[in-house]
């Protein structure tokens, strides 16, 4: 995500080369997710060197890969997993490992997904993200899901398009994510002490600000709790997601002023002709 190509020259370095953005972006932000992983194992030395360039406290929410979760279904995956987590481990604990599901894995798949999260390396935080449904709107599906993320000390990621889908796309970015985001209600129950939220919005920065008011609060209510969450800012675009996300922790802060602030990021050089 700090390759964004509108970024360079707003809230990274123009010159800044991409294998050294990732450095810049955390003097915006504390946490990224790890998309990228999702379709390709990156190499260790590249893992390597995302952990120095950031901080101790700097979290990776890091998404295994699409063959483990979409395409095998977590059916002899073990190859596949040692090398993932051969890859990841510079990172250490800084590194929570994402189980993004399709559509299609609904509550008959929850045993599956179970004996998988089990075997997974005790030291590793983790957390998924279920799309089907059910596990939403049955209480049945809901309460298996949830005794399977407990056994395994597993975190349930809500991703809260809902603000996105209040009213029709106004522009491509937005009609794009009408297409292919999916569009569920919105949960905000945490089951372990470091909540994961992903919430989307709109291209309005205003819309998408008036929209996560409702998690301003229930973050707040977290972290008075003791809980360390982690929030992800999104709108269709992304154009605005770092200043977008200072914003938000600005907002908590105001709840909960004992929060510590964000980083100061480095400044960023004026374009020049030449």
């Amino acid at each position: 995500m700090w390759t964004h190509k509108a970024w360079p020259g707003r809230f990274l370095p123009q010159s800044l080369p991409a294998a050294e953005r990732l450095r810049a972006y955390a003097g915006w932000c504390n946490a990224v997710e790890g998309n990228t992983t999702f379709y390709a194992t990156p190499a260790r030395n590249t893992v390597a060197a995302w952990a120095r360039q950031t901080g101790p406290d700097f979290r990776f929410v890091v998404k295994l890969p699409k063959v483990v979760t979409h395409e095998l279904r977590f059916a002899g995956v073990e190859a596949e997993m040692r090398t993932f987590l051969d890859a990841i481990e510079p990172l250490g604990d800084r590194a929570v490992l994402w189980t993004q599901l399709p559509g299609s894995f609904g509550p008959s798949d929850v045993d599956a997904l179970g004996r998988f999260l089990r075997r997974l390396p005790a030291d590793r935080r983790r957390a998924v993200e279920v799309r089907h449904p059910g596990f939403f709107t049955d209480p049945g599906a809901t309460s298996l899901l949830e005794g399977a993320l407990a056994a395994a000390n597993a975190e349930w990621v809500p991703f809260d398009t809902t603000v996105c889908f209040q009213s029709p796309p106004r522009s491509a970015a937005e009609q794009e994510a009408w297409a292919k985001k999916p569009r569920l209600p919105r949960r905000t129950r945490a089951l372990t002490d470091q909540p994961i939220v992903r919430y989307l919005g709109r291209d309005s920065v205003e819309e998408t600000i008036e929209g996560w008011l409702p998690w301003a609060e229930v973050v707040a209510d977290w972290l008075r709790a003791g809980r360390s969450p982690t929030v992800f800012v999104h709108t269709p675009d992304n154009d605005e997601a770092p200043a977008l996300a200072r914003r938000f922790h600005a907002d908590v802060r105001t709840l909960v002023p004992g929060l510590d602030a964000l980083p100061e990021p480095e400044p960023i050089e004026p374009a020049t002709l030449f």
